[in-house]
Formats: structure tokens, sequence, C-alpha cells
């Protein structure tokens, strides 16, 4: 007797039960699985861990050749991997390069021998893998990013200021003035501005491969402030002309740090 109770009791629970979830709305359906979501992000964030279905990121970064500027859109494919769309701006200067203050007060410093700026600019992809989740919401996440893509090198020609017959002008190697920018001794030599050189402008096609590892150490989930470092391998098509008298290379190598900072949903 006792069995058979028990059995019709739980029935009708059951019975209970499903009549009242059939009596919800589809409103009130969609309301309770939304908080139950909720529920499930808020508890996540307690314990450090990242999920997130896309976020923004911008940053700042010094090269062992130079600095730059990235940003990237990142797509969560799971708490453990995601695909990072990224295009980065940087300067990359020689090694032989020296700053001379201008022979007149009002000029830009010279830089004997420059031949060109370099600025490679950077579309790609990368990969990212979770590596280390926090331990709790103050901890750090630890992932790693891989990938490449293409790469414009943009040369603008160095213009050096000098004395002329008809008074100051900018000159060029690689034009009919490049015995003086050799040797522009009692020139009274100068650098150019940033305005200058565009005209010139030399446009380099290749590509990179990127790899890295990124400390996000942000307090929230739904923001990003983190730590990245990594290696950059760029090759281009032809040889980039920097300096005078240097040696042209088309393969280059870097290591770099850099600061992101962005916001996750």
């Amino acid at each position: 007797m006792k069995p058979l109770l028990i059995l019709i009791t739980f029935f009708s629970l059951s019975i209970g039960a499903l009549a009242q979830n059939e009596n919800k709305t589809p409103k009130q359906t969609k309301k309770e699985q939304k908080r139950d979501r909720i529920n499930a992000l808020i508890k996540q964030e307690e314990e450090g861990v990242i999920a997130y279905k896309k976020h923004f990121v911008f940053g700042i970064k010094l090269n062992t050749d130079g600095y730059g500027i990235f940003f990237e859109k990142g797509f969560g494919k799971s708490i453990r991997k995601a695909t990072l769309f990224q295009m980065e701006i940087t300067e990359r200067k020689h090694p032989k390069e020296e700053k001379q203050g201008g022979s007149l007060v009002s000029s830009a410093p010279l830089i004997y021998g420059k031949l060109n700026f370099f600025y490679p600019i950077k579309l790609g992809v990368q990969m990212q893998y979770l590596l280390g989740n926090k331990s709790n919401k103050n901890g750090v996440s630890v992932t790693g990013n891989v990938g490449g893509g293409i790469c414009l090198g943009l040369l603008r020609a160095y213009e050096m200021e000098i004395d002329d017959i008809s008074g100051r002008k900018f000159i060029r190697y690689n034009s009919p003035d490049s015995l003086r920018f050799a040797n522009p001794t009692g020139l009274n030599p100068a650098g150019p501005g940033f305005g200058k050189g565009w005209n010139n402008l030399k446009v380099i096609p290749g590509f990179y491969i990127k790899p890295a590892i990124r400390f996000d150490y942000g307090r929230y989930n739904e923001v990003v402030s983190a730590i990245e470092v990594g290696l950059t391998a760029e090759y281009y098509t032809k040889k980039i002309p920097q300096m005078l008298y240097n040696k042209e290379n088309s393969l280059f190598f870097s290591a770099y740090v850099a600061m992101a900072f962005g916001k996750r949903k």
C-alpha cells in the first residue's frame, strides 16, 4: 500500500509540473531561459572563466625596431578557442639610424643616410587558444595566439632640406641631387617634416607570421586589459632600401611587447 501511495504522489506532481509548463506563455519561457543564461554567466565570472561571443581591442606596441598600433576583432568559438582578425600599422627603424640636430634652429632633426621611412601595414588572422584560465575574477588568463597574413610595406622617401642657389630646397636619393644627398657638407642639411615624401610613395607587398602569448589581467570579464609579448617575421617581395651604404633586406625579424584594451560581449 505504501509503495502505491508514493507512486501516485509522484505521478500527481509530475502531471502538475507538466501542466504548469504547458500553461506558460512563450514570453515567460524565453524570460526564464534568459535568466538561466545570465545566472550561468555570473557563476562563470565568479570562477574567473572568460566566455564571450565577440570582442574589440585597441593596442599599442613597442618593437625591437620600432613602434605601432593595432586593432582587433575577435569571435569566440568556445571558452578555449577564438578567431582574431587584426590590422596593424607600425614604423620600422633601421638600427643604424641616428638623429642629428638640424643646422637651423627651426629645422627638423637630420638622420644622415636615411633613404626611406618604412611603414609596414598588416592584415591578418590569428587563432587564440586558452592556456590557463583565471582561478577567480582577480586572476590572470593566459592565451596563446598564432597566425599571420599579408603586409604592405609603405616606403616614404626621406627628403633632406639643404641650401640652394634659389634658397632652401628638399632633395632625395635616387634623383639628380643624389650626390648632394650623400655629401651635404656645407649645405646646412636638415630633416623633413611629416608632410614630406608622400608624393614619392612606394608600396612593396609581402606576408608575415606572428606567434604571441597574451596575459589578460582585467578584473571584469567584459573588459579586456592585457599585456602581450610575441615575435614577428615579415618577408617582402623586394628588398627594402632604408639606409645609404647598408645592406637592403627583404626578411625582417622582431620581438615586441604590447598593451591591449577593449570590451567583450
